[in-house]
């Protein structure tokens, strides 16, 4: 699993000639209601094991959650079911709302 902070993932996404990661958010429904980024895919943590089809096992993947924690054990997963390009944000929705995007609410 690599890791990527919350500016290398703001410039990832802005730079034109790169494919945009999924931005897979493991947060629960009330966490992605109260803070989330645009254009994220949702699935929470617990179901990840029953839903990972929905992931196409060769795309970049960013696993994003509260603070990092939960979304490097879903990365870590991930990996061991063969996904190839799977990256952790580091600090997660909270480091996008201080380094990236201030307009995304802190919890």
């Amino acid at each position: 699993m690599q890791v990527i902070s919350a500016t290398e993932l703001s410039q990832w996404l802005a730079a034109p000639d790169r494919k945009k990661p999924v931005l897979l958010d493991v947060r629960e429904d009330l966490e992605l209601r109260t803070a989330a980024m645009p254009g994220i895919t949702h699935i929470p943590m617990g179901q990840i094991p029953a839903r990972m089809g929905e992931l196409d096992d060769e795309a970049e993947i960013v696993c994003i959650c509260h603070h990092g924690a939960r979304s490097m054990q879903v990365a870590s997963f991930l990996e061991r079911q063969g996904y190839a390009h799977v990256y952790n944000l580091t600090g997660g929705i909270h480091a996008w709302s201080t380094e990236v995007d201030p307009s995304v609410p802190q919890y």
